[in-house]
């Protein structure tokens, strides 16, 4: 990628981080006053995004070497990793920033189509197991109300029903996307949207055998190789419930502490304010959307508001610590332009 091209990244990525610092509901004094209070809990919570990320770099190597050799450095991985996410942290939408990022910096290595392919991937199997992560936490939540630590009313019946079809149905896209690919079919997609149909009739016809080979490489990863698919499944997931630690060591600071149960809240928080947030994806960081989700998810777990407010804010402080780790990476290790 070109030094030209990558500043333009980082400037993006800069006035991202601009807009979150003034979108804070509270005052840098209050700000400052709450990350004390947090203590090493913050630290252990940004140590434990270190390993997040680490995972998420390790399932992006799994599905390189299931279609291939891998070229690229692990560390190198983690660095665009880490990048990757803080641009879709910080954009609209998403996935505007990180992907084409990506694959634009691993091209070099495995080519364009490779580099497509990968990420393409990485971000399906992202997706793919937090549908998964969602359905379970249905079911955890209706054995809970088996026995007796939650209730269930009328209106969050509805809410996990509605749950439950909205994952079985991503989980049979994601499954048809995997077996036909599903690059073609999103540019056909993108063909109908007024004002990028033009844009997307002529990308897809100056680019019509490349994006069939990247369905290609797609359907190949779960067809042909069932062990790299289940790997980087298996560890996406694990990392959506290592994620929950997060908000466990929040319920800890503020002395709710029911040993395994409590875990077992804080995994269910979390499940409820991702989907939440995830609906309202078009928002910079999610605002809003998140904190409405906290407060909702740890309310229907009998916790005080107060827990879920504090939850929000530690994590807007810890993405605002990667973010910024992120666009210094973007900064450093690149290497000489040819």
């Amino acid at each position: 990628m070109s030094n030209k091209v990558r500043n333009i990244f980082f400037l993006i990525g800069l006035a991202a981080i601009v807009v979150m610092c003034l979108t804070f509901d509270v005052s840098f004094a209050d700000l400052w006053q709450n990350i004390q209070k947090a203590g090493y809990w913050l630290v252990a919570i940004i140590v434990l995004w270190g390993g997040l990320y680490s995972m998420n770099a390790l399932t992006w190597k799994i599905i390189l070497k299931g279609s291939g050799d891998c070229p690229v450095s692990f560390w190198r991985l983690l660095k665009l990793t880490i990048t990757g996410f803080a641009l879709n942290c910080a954009t609209p939408v998403g996935l505007l920033g990180g992907e084409p990022y990506k694959i634009m910096e691993l091209t070099p290595y495995v080519g364009g189509q490779r580099a497509t392919s990968s990420v393409v991937l990485f971000s399906m199997m992202h997706i793919f197991s937090h549908f998964w992560f969602w359905l379970t936490s249905i079911f955890t939540y209706l054995i809970l109300v088996l026995l007796g630590h939650l209730s269930l009313g009328p209106g969050m019946g509805l809410i996990l029903f509605l749950m439950t079809v909205f994952c079985f149905a991503g989980i049979y896209l994601f499954i048809k996307g995997y077996k036909n690919g599903m690059v073609v079919k999103l540019i056909d997609f993108v063909c109908k949207i007024p004002g990028l149909k033009k844009w997307a009739m002529r990308f897809r016809e100056s680019h019509t055998e490349d994006l069939k080979k990247v369905d290609r490489q797609i359907s190949e990863l779960h067809g042909q190789n069932k062990r790299s698919f289940f790997a980087s499944l298996f560890l996406e997931y694990i990392g959506r419930i290592f994620q929950s630690f997060e908000i466990y060591f929040v319920m800890l600071l503020f002395g709710v502490n029911d040993g395994f149960l409590g875990f077992v809240y804080a995994f269910l928080i979390l499940a409820f304010t991702s989907l939440f947030a995830n609906l309202l994806f078009f928002f910079p960081m999610q605002i809003g959307g998140r904190e409405g989700g906290f407060a909702m998810s740890t309310s229907q777990m009998g916790l005080t508001n107060s827990i879920g407010i504090f939850i929000s804010l530690i994590c807007r402080v810890r993405e605002l610590f990667w973010t910024a780790v992120g666009l210094i990476l973007m900064r450093i290790g690149n290497p000489p332009q040819k």
